[in-house]
């Protein structure tokens, strides 16, 4: 799947306030949806998350984002940490999923 660098970024309130709660700029998210390392299946229909790992021995985490795309802009619906290290292909932890819950509904 080839992600397009588009111009137009369409902020949603739920992915401001995580912003704000992990203390993540709308540049860090940017470069994350510019420079995935890893691109899953979303689980709202048509979406994708993207993840970037940080590289940290003592405290290592991932940063996601969860975006929609369309022809004219990027919606972007959520950002988060996650602790640790995943695999491709693991499930969202139930925390996530409630937090999500709300604003796919």
């Amino acid at each position: 799947m080839l992600i397009k660098k588009l111009k137009s970024f369409h902020w949603t309130s739920h992915s401001r306030a995580k912003m704000n709660f992990y203390r993540l700029s709308e540049g860090r998210v940017k470069r994350i949806i510019n420079s995935p390392e890893r691109i899953e299946v979303g689980i709202a229909p048509n979406t994708i998350a993207m993840m970037q790992a940080v590289k940290s021995q003592k405290h290592p985490y991932e940063i996601w984002v969860m975006i929609q795309e369309t022809r004219a802009k990027r919606r972007v619906i959520s950002a988060w940490r996650y602790p640790g290290r995943t695999k491709p292909g693991d499930p969202i932890p139930e925390e996530i999923l409630r937090e999500l819950k709300g604003i796919l509904e």
